[in-house]
């Protein structure tokens, strides 16, 4: 009898193993949550490439656009009630309301960005942006006349300082007495009041423009008054050709096609993954064509030094805002120091709201 309940007990527990790899296996429906409306032009627009990236392999999808990161609980469980069982939410403030619903349907793979927070179906995942910010500093550093870049801030988190940061040490790389001034909009997509900001930035001396918003507002008004603008998470010429130098640009769906093959495959585990310029998750834009062929080649030449790991953005000497130390000489930022960055280097003029 008791060698029965022996082998009772093991097929139990292969049938409730085979019924969970069935639940994040073979059959594969994937659902995305956004902040803003796929047709922004930017953050929203460049996840979405990543899901149609998907869908060109065959994979179906499905996804809830300009969902407020205040009332995204609900909508991120409807997606999972419905049968999505890889949900990637895709905003900073879906964090804890993944969490919450990751409890609740714990045969479904959440995939949160931006976040730090994991369960034990539950990851998070962001890409080495502040790589591809340092090179379009660069660029901006070498095509300012005014030696003033201009950037539109969203929100006062460590992954936007730390992107500002990167900006300025790219720029300053080029010419040592640039300097970024900063205003804040506090919104990730609000068109009206990025534009205005921008169009006080160049008020204020700014001749290359940039954000840190999902819009394509800041690119539109930099041509609008005849300066350069960089665009943001996607390739935003088609908004400002003209005034459009590069962009720092996600690509998504090699990020997606990856995650996607390991729940198909049994083999996902909730992990906080952080993909490099080397993984082609990140990149540049192409080059406008006022950018001096020499300027592209010394900007393309960091980013191999990037991808070799022979150059790394947060190496000291770097200096805070206040003139203290942020980076001692030989040093180099943790990933943790990185994600929870919560100060200006030299060189940036604004303040971070409390």
């Amino acid at each position: 009898m008791k060698a029965l309940k022996s082998k009772l007990f093991f097929f139990l527990v292969l049938a409730c193993f085979a019924w969970g790899s069935a639940a994040w296996g073979k059959d594969v429906k994937v659902g995305f949550i956004y902040v803003g409306p796929v047709g922004d032009g930017g953050w929203t627009y460049a996840h979405d490439q990543g899901r149609k990236h998907l869908e060109k392999m065959g994979v179906e999808t499905t996804y809830v656009e300009s969902v407020p990161e205040s009332d995204s609980e609900k909508s991120i469980r409807n997606l999972a009630r419905k049968g999505y069982n890889l949900i990637f939410t895709t905003s900073f403030g879906y964090m804890d309301p993944t969490l919450k619903v990751a409890k609740k349907f714990p045969d479904t793979v959440f995939m949160h960005a931006t976040g730090f927070k994991t369960a034990d179906n539950m990851g998070n995942y962001f890409a080495r942006m502040y790589q591809a910010r340092y090179l379009v500093g660069m660029v901006a550093g070498a095509m300012s006349k005014t030696g003033i870049i201009g950037v539109i801030g969203s929100h006062p988190i460590p992954e936007i300082l730390r992107h500002i940061n990167a900006i300025t040490l790219g720029a300053r790389s080029v010419n040592p007495k640039a300097v970024v001034k900063v205003i804040w909009v506090n919104s990730w997509f609000d068109p009206a009041k990025e534009a205005a900001g921008t169009k006080s930035l160049i008020d204020g001396g700014a001749d290359v423009l940039t954000i840190t918003t999902d819009s394509a507002a800041g690119t539109q008004t930099a041509a609008k008054y005849g300066k350069y603008s960089l665009g943001n998470d996607s390739d935003m010429s088609i908004y400002g050709k003209e005034a459009h130098l590069t962009a720092n640009i996600y690509n998504w769906g090699v990020y997606y096609e990856h995650v996607y093959k390991q729940v198909r495959d049994g083999k996902w585990k909730p992990d906080s993954e952080w993909w490099g310029i080397e993984t082609g998750a990140i990149d540049l834009a192409p080059f406008g064509d006022m950018v001096p062929q020499s300027v592209q080649d010394m900007v393309m030449k960091k980013k191999q030094e990037m991808i070799d790991k022979k150059f790394v953005v947060f190496e000291g000497p770097i200096k805070k805002q206040d003139g203290s130390i942020a980076v001692a000489a030989g040093q180099k930022l943790t990933d943790s120091e990185m994600l929870s960055m919560k100060y200006f280097v030299e060189g940036v003029e604004g303040v971070i709201p409390k």
